[in-house]
């Protein structure tokens, strides 16, 4: 099984509801990078600002129940089933209950507990 991992473009960083505020000014007022604040429909994020960050995109996605912040990663292959099961033949089980995701996407951690998301290449 011939399986390449290359990293994506996107940055999760999920940030507790009492720090959003002061880390959205951090990124906008003190680093002048261009933050905006987008639509989103999720369960476990209320609120999401998109950072443009040189040639990736970091995601500051305000979670009401974490106490502190994370670190999520985005991982592209060919193909996601194929990778998902390398993976589990590796003893890397995916958790998908972390955040809903479309489908044929798969959320992963490593042994650090640092969370990947696993999707398709574009």
């Amino acid at each position: 099984m011939d399986i390449k991992f290359e990293a994506g473009i996107n940055i999760a960083i999920k940030i507790p509801k009492n720090k959003y505020d002061k880390t959205i000014a951090f990124y906008r007022d003190i680093l002048k990078l261009d933050v905006e604040e987008k639509p989103i429909d999720n369960p476990t994020v209320s609120r999401t600002h998109e950072v443009k960050f040189g040639n990736n995109i970091i995601w500051l996605d305000c979670v009401d129940n974490y106490t502190h912040s994370e670190t999520w990663l985005q991982l592209t292959v060919r193909n996601v089933e194929e990778a998902t099961g390398y993976l589990r033949s590796k003893g890397v089980e995916t958790c998908d209950e972390f955040e809903e995701l479309p489908e044929n996407m798969h959320w992963i951690t490593d042994p650090a507990g640092t969370v990947f998301n696993v999707q398709q290449t574009p």
